[in-house]
């Protein structure tokens, strides 16, 4: 490495990456955005998405893409589970140096400048991560479908299920349900074909319909919902036992959530200093100074 270092964060959900490239005194010179990189859905995969994010980057900032000149701090969903931590270490990446750790790291030291408190991330997935006391605490977040509750890929299974029962007449009709239904031409064959092949972003896409019809009073929507902020509530109860001073709320589904939680959890609430992009690139430069927040993973 030389004084001409550039570092990169990249920040890879169940949806989207997003990626930021900054020179060695902060100032951010161009941004990416790309598909999916969910770690857990495989590595190439993600490292497709990582790279394009990347290379738009360098596009915007009008460089000659040589990232042997990158630190990178790649935040990625599923980054904490120690198999895929053994592949990330192994993996033949092109940039000068790398490490690697977990989206909710990334937004909890991005979220708080590195100080204490903790973070709740309801998107595609859903997580809860703290650091107390230097020590980092983590709260769900363990995979589509058997965790991630009360996120958007949870909203949109449950939707989808509550459907097929309307359909059976095991379950009320609501206008959520009729919309979803038709989706499908009311055929519950071609739901359950959808579903066998569905990705937890594939389901988060209702997300928005939920939020829609809770709103314009649909029953089931409305406790879908409710739903969702109890599980979110159940997760913020966990770091705040554990010491966390303060929690941000972030992700795709933060906005529309917040209103339905409680007001005791509310009041723990404070707004991020930070994204995940800020976190990676203060954990990037840290790693390159020899310093450390905490450890990665």
């Amino acid at each position: 490495m030389n004084a001409e270092v550039l570092f990169l964060a990249a920040d890879g959900g169940g949806t989207k990456c997003l990626a930021r490239l900054a020179h060695a005194k902060g100032e951010t010179l161009g941004n990416g955005r790309s598909g999916p990189a969910n770690v857990r859905r495989g590595l190439p995969q993600a490292f497709a998405a990582i790279m394009d994010a990347t290379a738009q980057c360098f596009e915007a900032a009008a460089l000659a893409p040589d990232y042997s000149r990158v630190v990178a701090c790649l935040a990625l969903a599923g980054a904490g589970e120690p198999d895929i931590q053994a592949e990330l270490a192994r993996y033949a990446h092109p940039f000068g140096a790398a490490i690697f750790t977990t989206d909710s790291h990334a937004a909890c030291v991005g979220a708080h400048r590195g100080e204490d408190g903790g973070v709740i991330i309801a998107g595609t997935g859903s997580i809860g991560e703290a650091i107390v006391r230097g020590v980092r605490h983590r709260v769900g977040g363990w995979g589509f479908p058997v965790s991630d509750e009360g996120s958007g890929a949870w909203l949109g299974l449950e939707t989808v299920r509550r459907a097929l029962w309307a359909l059976d007449g095991r379950a009320s009709a609501s206008p959520l349900l009729d919309e979803v239904a038709c989706r499908f031409d009311r055929d519950p064959n071609a739901i359950t074909r959808w579903a066998s092949e569905a990705e937890p972003a594939d389901f988060g896409t209702f997300a928005p319909l939920v939020f829609r019809h809770a709103g314009e009073g649909d029953t089931v929507a409305r406790e879908l919902v409710t739903s969702a902020a109890c599980h979110v509530e159940r997760i913020a109860e966990a770091l705040l036992l554990l010491g966390t001073p303060r929690l941000a709320l972030m992700g795709g589904l933060a906005k529309p959530l917040e209103p339905w939680l409680s007001a005791a959890v509310k009041r723990s609430l404070v707004r991020p200093a930070g994204d995940a992009l800020d976190g990676g690139l203060q954990l990037a430069r840290n790693a390159f100074s020899g310093r450390r927040i905490d450890e990665t993973f």
